[in-house]
């Protein structure tokens, strides 16, 4: 699947294949990940281009300095990650995807507190619903 995406202010835009479509949509519950909110779904590092302003990036990183996540400078949101669990992958930020919702009814919640990389086996922590309204 290919995808479109871009920050608030457009100021950095991307392009994607998503081997896994949307199936791969989760969140992490890590200290950083639970105060972002964000779902992210994987695409290979060599899946993923910055088609314009990369220079408007900025990064952050913490802990072991493998995960670094990106964002735009001017409005502050979130685009994309190298994951901490797969670095050979990059984790999207799905309401960055053009004609996207992140309000799917059902995002399993990694158990990034009690990370793999760390020795603890892979868990899901939870699962995140969301029920719209008439």
């Amino acid at each position: 699947m290919k995808i479109e995406g871009a920050c608030h202010c457009r100021a950095v835009r991307f392009a994607a294949t998503l081997p896994d479509g949307f199936a791969s949509a989760r969140r992490c519950n890590c200290s950083f990940c639970a105060m972002r909110g964000a779902v992210a779904v994987s695409t290979p590092l060599d899946a993923f281009e910055i088609t314009h302003g990369a220079e408007d990036l900025t990064l952050y990183t913490f802990n072991t300095g493998t995960a670094q996540h990106y964002f735009c400078r001017h409005c502050g949101i979130y685009t994309h990650h190298r994951r901490r669990s797969d670095p050979s992958e990059f984790g999207i930020n799905l309401a960055c995807i053009a004609d996207q919702s992140p309000f799917l009814p059902h995002v399993d919640v990694t158990d990034g507190r009690n990370h793999t990389s760390d020795g603890a086996p892979p868990r899901i922590a939870g699962i995140l619903r969301y029920e719209g309204t008439p």
